[in-house]
């Protein structure tokens, strides 16, 4: 009579446990690149998916979702739609988690996401055409005052394209026009559809001979062109670098946070990434959930200057 009563207490108590949780991760997972394919957050976000495939084995892949003039925003509100169990990943840019709360999109506000990792500082540069009558900032700005000069840039409201708007507004002078696009390659400036790019040294690496470049929006030099000045040597108020990190939403547990970390910092020090590093002059690195929101919390102060040059 007794191992019967333990047996029911035992099968009563499981019953009211529920069904076993299952172990992250069990399904597909998807890590949303809200650009093309073919740059560096996008290289680097497959690798990423790949060895996260190898480690656990489920199915992995990068998900590109190119938002035209809206930037990375529409990706983001994928992810931030999305339940918040760790199966939609985002690789974002800076302006996501910077200003995407404060820019009117009800899906990103209040603040949705939080920093998995930054793993990418972007060789971002301010490019023209071989052929044009100017060959520094000091030129363009000379040049602009009595000539139109088209800008093309990935969005308005992004990083690089406020703090390129911020110098020539420091530099006292106006862009024509300006434009955005979903690529910034050679094909751009070669067309005409703008005379000065905000890219990254990625895009243009093919016709690097045919292009100049102007300036490094990077913390330092650019390994690939060490003769281009930095936008803090141009002009230290705007001393910036462009970054691409991994985040999810706030619900996201932490147990599965700690398993998409460690697969991408495994892959970040790989020889594969480090190699596309030396290639194209990017910087490939991991900081952890910490470090990266102590970076992100500096430039947001930063992006408070270039608002106020905006003004």
């Amino acid at each position: 009579m007794k191992s019967v009563l333990t047996a029911t207490i035992a099968a009563l108590t499981l019953g009211l446990a529920g069904p076993a949780l299952a172990e992250y991760p069990e399904k597909p997972v998807s890590f949303v690149v809200p650009w093309p394919p073919g740059d560096l957050e996008d290289v680097l976000t497959r690798m990423i998916a790949e060895d996260f495939q190898t480690e656990y084995g489920v199915a992995a892949a990068v998900v590109n979702k190119p938002g035209g003039g809206g930037g990375p925003f529409p990706g983001a509100i994928d992810v931030a739609t999305a339940p918040a169990d760790g199966y939609t990943i985002g690789s974002f840019v800076p302006a996501v988690a910077l200003i995407g709360h404060e820019i009117g999109i009800p899906e990103l506000a209040p603040e949705k996401f939080d920093p998995i990792g930054i793993f990418l500082t972007y060789p971002f540069v301010i490019a023209t055409s071989g052929n044009a009558p100017y060959s520094n900032m000091e030129e363009l700005a000379a040049y602009a005052k009595d000539n139109d000069v088209v800008l093309g840039h990935f969005g308005d409201v992004l990083t690089p394209t406020q703090v390129t708007k911020a110098l020539a507004a420091n530099m006292d002078f106006e862009w024509a026009a300006d434009a955005a696009f979903d690529a910034l390659d050679c094909n751009t400036l070669a067309s005409g559809d703008a005379d000065v790019i905000n890219t990254t040294l990625q895009l243009i690496l093919p016709c690097l001979d045919q292009v100049k470049v102007l300036v490094a929006i990077t913390g330092e030099r650019i390994t690939k062109i060490p003769e281009t000045p930095t936008i803090g040597e141009v002009d230290p108020t705007l001393n910036i670098a462009l970054w691409n990190g991994l985040f999810v939403t706030k619900d996201t547990p932490a147990d599965v946070r700690a398993k998409i970390a460690a697969v991408a910092e495994k892959t970040m020090k790989s020889d594969r990434a480090q190699k596309v590093a030396a290639e194209t002059g990017a910087l490939v690195y991991w900081k952890n959930a910490e470090e990266s929101t102590a970076v992100i919390e500096a430039d947001k102060a930063t992006l408070a200057t270039v608002g106020a040059a905006l003004e």
